[in-house]
């Protein structure tokens, strides 16, 4: 899939210099791993950019941040609807978007072509990339990678597409915030296939040092607060996350209706005790990790 505005050249084309748009060593075709095909069922439910939509000012901060000059190659992995995606590309970056779910990369699509901003996108999963080893100087992801069914692969894809002196940059939710509480509660009432890593250690620093090792990261890790900010009330808020947040709408479909009722009701007084007192709409702050890992 690729936009209909004007693309970025590929990586390796135009006088960049770097390695071509693809692997230079095919992956052999093999049957399709259980993780990523529930990671597909999963992040297809539902209205994911109805969610997105609710920390787009924390996006484009992250994007900020970075500083990145106009003409730079960014990889954005699980870029989803386009949160990180169309701020880099409307700032002159030459951005690809690689994320496992079609429907979310239509609306990232459509956003670009609204913004006139010309992006590349790819469907598949960050487990096995379709670019070549040390593409980019900069791969981004925001609440996206993290979710991936088998995180080993994801940080081998992540060091070999990035290149030397290049950088990965991350926002990946931690344990005891506020999504990590309602991720805990989801999992409280469908538990992930037996012995899973939590999506959750991607907010460890343990676990990142082990992601990212000394010998080939530089790694700086910085918590952070954004602020979900809904035109609904509380209960309507988590009303939206029944209906548009992929893992929700799959944990309703997966337990009985007397179990759909209780979780729903957690859910709604979850958003309701987070919930800014005095806000119009609902406002609730939510912790997570903000990773940036150079490349030695």
């Amino acid at each position: 899939m690729q936009t209909a505005t004007s693309r970025p050249a590929r990586p390796g084309t135009e006088g960049d210099g770097t390695a071509t748009r693809r692997r230079s060593t095919p992956v052999p075709a093999t049957p399709e791993d259980p993780g990523v095909t529930r990671a597909r069922r999963v992040w297809t439910a539902g209205a994911y950019d109805r969610i997105a939509a609710g920390f787009r000012h924390e996006a484009e901060a992250f994007v900020a941040r970075l500083g990145v000059a106009p003409g730079t190659y960014v990889l954005d992995a699980a870029c989803g609807s386009g949160n990180l995606t169309i701020p880099l590309a409307r700032g002159g970056a030459r951005v690809f978007g690689l994320d496992i779910a079609r429907n979310l990369l239509h609306e990232a699509q459509a956003w670009a072509a609204r913004e006139r901003v010309g992006v590349m996108l790819d469907e598949g999963t960050v487990e096995e990339m379709p670019y070549a080893d040390g593409a980019f100087p900069l791969v981004v992801s925001m609440f996206g990678a993290m979710f991936a069914a088998r995180p080993a692969l994801v940080a081998s894809e992540l060091a070999r597409v990035t290149r030397q002196g290049g950088r990965v940059a991350m926002a990946n939710w931690v344990m005891g915030g506020f999504i990590g509480r309602m991720l805990a509660l989801h999992v409280a009432y469908a538990p992930p296939p037996a012995g899973a890593p939590s999506t959750l250690l991607w907010g460890d620093e343990a676990a990142l040092r082990e992601r990212f090792p000394a010998e080939h990261w530089d790694l700086t890790l910085t918590p952070r607060v954004l602020t979900f900010r809904f035109p609904h009330s509380p209960a309507g808020t988590a009303e939206l996350f029944r209906a548009s947040y992929g893992p929700t709408v799959r944990t309703l479909e997966a337990i009985t209706e007397d179990q759909r009722a209780e979780f729903g009701q957690r859910l709604r007084e979850l958003w309701e005790s987070a919930h800014r007192a005095g806000a119009s709409g609902t406002e609730v702050d939510s912790e997570y990790l903000e990773v940036v890992a150079t490349r030695r």
